[in-house]
C-alpha cells in the first residue's frame, strides 16, 4: 500500500531462502548508533572537517573539507556546497546479516543538508563493499528535494529505497558516513544520532505467536488520525490515503508526546484545503516524501521528522510483539510495518496490503494488538484489535519486524531483551 512492490518483491526474495533459527539462539537483529561524544569519536572513526559541537554528544559542520556542485533531478537549483565529513568505525555485528537499515536525527538549517551512506564488510574491514547511499536528506524542500537513490546494485548488493539488501552472501560488519553540506553563511548542519539495523530476520523465519510479555490490558492514550479522510490532497505529495500511512502513523505519535508542527506551519494547508482535517498529516506527509520513491513511506525520513521535534527516533527490528510489549509498558507506542495477502489479517480495511504502516498502542487481556490504524474510513474509526498471531505473521514474515521508535529523552527505552545482541 504504501511501501510499493519494490522492497516487497526485494523481501520475496530472502524468503524464498527462508530456514528457521536454530533453537537457543536469539533471532538475527543488530541495532547499534552514535549518540555521544564518545561514540562519535570512538577509535576508528575518522572527522574530515566535520566536528563535535561544542556542548558535545553531536557532530556539525567545522570546516570545508571540499566543495560539491550539487542539483537534482527533482527541481533543486544548482548550487555549490561545501562539505564536511564523519565516519564511524567497523561495528561487527555478531550475525551474518543481509539487510540493512540506517536512520538518523539532525537538524538541517536553511541552505544545508546531510547524506548517509553505508559501507559492508565480510572479513573485519580487510576487504569492504563501496560506499551505499542510504538517504539524501533536509528536513525543509527549499534547498534540496529529500530522496533515496536507486540505480546502485552491483555484485554486493542495492538498496531499495532505504534498505540495503545483500547479494548471495551475509555481511557481518559494517560502517557508517555522514556528509554534512552546507552553503556560505548558512547556519550549519548538525547531527546528533547516526545508527543502522542489520538483520537476517527474514530468513530466520520467526514462529508466531510469541508468548505474553505483561502489557495485557495496557493501552496508551495515543490520538487517532485517518489517512483515508485525505484522499486526493495533494497530489504532488501521492495524494492522500493510503500513500499516507506512514506520515499518519508518525504524527499521531508526534500528538502523544505533544510535539509536532505549529498551526503558523501548516496554516498553508488549510488555506489549500479549507475543509481539511487534521492538517498536520498534509504537513507531514510533505515534510517526509522522498522524491525518488515518489512517496511519503521512506521509514528513515519518517523518523528523521519525528526527531526534529525534540524527539529521539530510530527505525529498528523487533524480534516479537513480547518484545513490543516491553515498549508499550514503558509508555512508548511503535509504529509498524506490515504487509500480507489477502484476508489474512482480520479487521483490515482492505483485503491485503503490499505494505503499510499502523501504530501498536496497546494490547487486549489476551494479548491481541491495540492499533491506530490509520487504513480506517475516520478518525473514529482509527482504533483496531487484530488477532495477535495474525498481526505478528504480517509484521515479522514481511519486514522482519520493523518500527518507528520514537520517544523524548526523558521516558527511557526497555532493557533490550537480548542484552548481547540488541536491537535497540
Amino acid at each position: 500500500m504504501i511501501r510499493g512492490t519494490v522492497v516487497a518483491a526485494a523481501a520475496a526474495l530472502l524468503l524464498a531462502a527462508a530456514a528457521p533459527a536454530h533453537a537457543g539462539q536469539p533471532l538475527p537483529v543488530s541495532f547499534h548508533a552514535y549518540t555521544t561524544s564518545a561514540d562519535f569519536t570512538a577509535p576508528g572513526s575518522s572527522f574530515e572537517g566535520a566536528r563535535l559541537t561544542k556542548a558535545g554528544g553531536a557532530i556539525t559542520f567545522g570546516s570545508a573539507a571540499g566543495t560539491l556542485a550539487y542539483s537534482d533531478a527533482y527541481g533543486s537549483p544548482a548550487r555549490t556546497y561545501s562539505y564536511a565529513r564523519w565516519s564511524s568505525p567497523w561495528f561487527q555485528t555478531g550475525l551474518g546479516f543481509t539487510e540493512l537499515v540506517s536512520s538518523w536525527n539532525a537538524t538541517t538549517p536553511a541552505g544545508t543538508w546531510i547524506q548517509v551512506e553505508m559501507q559492508a564488510t565480510r572479513d573485519g574491514g580487510a576487504t569492504a563493499t563501496k560506499w551505499y547511499v542510504m538517504g539524501r536528506w533536509a528536513s525543509g524542500d527549499g534547498d534540496i528535494h529529500r530522496h533515496s537513490v536507486g540505480g546502485q546494485g552491483d555484485a554486493d548488493g542495492y538498496v531499495a529505497i532505504d534498505t540495503f539488501f545483500a547479494k548471495d552472501h551475509p555481511f557481518t560488519g559494517y560502517r557508517l558516513r555522514v556528509t554534512l553540506f552546507e552553503l556560505p553563511h548558512s547556519t550549519a548542519p548538525t547531527v546528533f544520532s547516526v545508527g543502522a539495523v542489520a538483520s537476517d530476520m527474514p530468513n530466520a523465519n520467526p514462529l508466531v505467536p510469541s508468548p505474553l510479555g505483561g502489557a495485557e490490558g495496557i493501552e496508551l492514550a495515543v490520538p487517532r488520525f485517518s489517512q483515508e479522510i485525505h484522499t486526493g490532497e495533494y497530489p504532488q505529495f501521492d495524494g492522500g490515503g493510503e500513500a499516507w500511512c506512514s506520515p499518519t502513523s508518525t504524527s499521531m505519535i508526534l500528538a502523544y508526546w505533544n510535539r509536532g508542527p505549529s498551526p503558523a506551519d501548516y496554516a498553508y494547508v488549510q488555506s489549500d484545503y479549507p475543509n481539511v482535517v487534521d492538517p498536520w498529516v498534509d504537513f507531514a506527509a510533505r515534510s517526509t516524501f522522498d522524491y525518488h520513491y515518489d512517496g511519503a513511506g521512506n521509514w528513515p525520513f519518517n523518523t528523521a521528522y519525528a526527531a526534529s521535534y525534540g524527539l529521539e527516533a530510530e527505525v529498528t527490528q523487533l524480534r516479537s510483539l513480547n518484545e513490543a510489549e516491553q515498549f508499550i509498558k514503558a509508555g512508548i507506542p511503535l509504529v509498524a510495518s506490515i504487509a500480507f495477502e489477502p484476508n489474512k489479517l482480520g479487521g483490515f480495511l482492505f483485503r491485503g496490503t503490499d505494505g503499510h504502516l499502523l501504530t501498536i498502542v496497546g494490547f487486549d487481556a489476551a494479548g491481541n494488538v491495540i492499533s491506530n490504524d490509520p487504513a480506517s474510513t475516520s478518525d473514529a474509526t482509527v482504533r483496531h484489535v487484530y488477532d495477535r498471531a495474525e498481526f505478528e505473521k504480517a509484521w515479522l514474515h514481511a519486514t522482519g519486524g520493523i518500527v518507528y521508535v520514537i520517544h523524548p529523552a526523558s521516558v527511557p527505552l526497555p532493557p533490550p531483551a537480548v542484552p548481547s545482541q540488541p536491537n535497540w
